[in-house]
């Protein structure tokens, strides 16, 4: 006897609920990142994701609960693709290509897509506590990540290393982006990348 399995409509509703959420989520990961945490209403977010207005209140609880959702996807994303960068290069030039990766022209362009925290750090502070921590485990995770690329990863030095590493990296990509002089976003780039990896080309 043959046993056809169907989906009951409380399943197919429950699947349908979580691809919206997680629409809702990819649409404001975009938002916050190219129009700030204050510039990113959840009408337009709603929109974005194919989604009436009212809806929203079925997937969270708050506009805050949304924006530490986003920025933790944000984070993770950008986390992602630095890692990617990593397992594609030799070990020895691993971090290498991270930084010549992460404060390339290409970068500096997809503020969209690119790192959450050059994009959004300055307004961090004046966030709700679990927005904070959201962005805060990412960046932990991205500090770790630049960490174990050394060879005495695990050892004090390494960690104060990839703090150095990590903050340069994105300090200098926030003024890059700040600055309306093509040629001095350049030449900040081009400045971090020749202390942070002076062998590098």
């Amino acid at each position: 006897m043959m046993i056809i399995m169907r989906k009951s409509p409380t399943n197919i509703r429950s699947a349908a609920k979580e691809a919206s959420h997680e629409r809702i989520v990819q649409a404001a990961a975009r938002a916050i990142r190219r129009s700030g945490y204050d510039g990113t209403g959840v009408a337009d977010i709603m929109k974005e994701a194919g989604l009436t207005h009212g809806a929203f209140y079925a997937h969270f609880d708050s506009r805050e609960a949304m924006l530490a959702e986003a920025a933790d996807l944000a984070g993770a994303e950008s986390n992602a693709f630095a890692a990617s960068v990593i397992a594609a290069a030799p070990p020895e030039q691993a971090l290498q290509a991270l930084m010549h990766t992460y404060l390339s022209k290409e970068h500096l362009a997809a503020i969209e897509t690119g790192c959450p925290v050059s994009a959004l750090g300055s307004e961090m502070p004046r966030q709700s506590p679990e927005v904070r921590r959201a962005a805060t485990r990412r960046i932990k995770e991205m500090i770790d990540l630049v960490a174990r690329q050394s060879p005495d990863w695990g050892q004090p030095g390494a960690h104060e290393r990839a703090l150095v590493t990590v903050a340069t990296m994105v300090g200098t990509l926030m003024l890059a982006r700040a600055v309306d002089d093509p040629a001095l976003s350049d030449a900040l780039c081009s400045a971090a990348l020749k202390c942070l990896a002076p062998s590098g080309g």
